[in-house]
């Protein structure tokens, strides 16, 4: 693991201490690891949905109703056991 050093403004300091303090993490390093790994999966997760959207328009257009669109996706919501 490499090591780094690196410099915070007074009020991020405070919130990375807070966030030790309150026992949600063990050490700055672990939170600021977390917001890493979080910011990447936000990074992926759009990068999916980028790319289905772009895939979705070049698919053309649906002769379907919103409605039935939604009641299509609701359908398969059930089906896979997940809350609406």
């Amino acid at each position: 693991m490499s090591r780094q050093s690196i410099t915070f403004t007074e009020p991020n300091d405070a919130w990375l201490k807070s966030q030790v303090e309150s026992k949600e993490y063990s050490s700055k390093s672990d939170v600021i690891n977390d917001l890493i790994r979080q910011a990447r999966r936000s990074k992926e997760e759009k990068e999916l949905l980028r790319a289905k959207l772009i895939s979705a328009e070049k698919s053309g257009f649906s002769q379907r109703t919103p409605q039935q669109i939604m009641a299509e996706a609701k359908e398969r919501l059930k089906n896979s056991g997940e809350k609406i």
